[in-house]
């Protein structure tokens, strides 16, 4: 039985900074509804990835992969511009 490679994980978000050579932050909001009371929440995080062509401005909406390490702390990088 051959062991097929897991799908890479991938998430959407809204780029919130470029200053950084071929890096940008990415915000991903996500929808959870808390545990006890039920209400919505939206919880944002920010992931930095990897940019190579610094194709991307602030406000773009991208796809963002997970990859190996880049540096200490990216390990995503940018698929697609939206």
């Amino acid at each position: 039985m051959t062991q097929s490679r897991p799908v890479p994980r991938a998430l959407f978000g809204k780029v919130v900074s470029n200053k950084m050579q071929k890096t940008v932050v990415v915000e991903v909001v996500r929808i959870e509804r808390h545990a006890l009371y039920g209400k919505v929440l939206r919880k944002k995080s920010k992931i930095k990835a990897h940019d190579e062509r610094s194709q991307c401005k602030i406000g773009d909406k991208v796809k963002i992969v997970y990859s190996r390490p880049i540096s200490k702390d990216k390990c995503w990088m940018v698929a697609e511009v939206c």
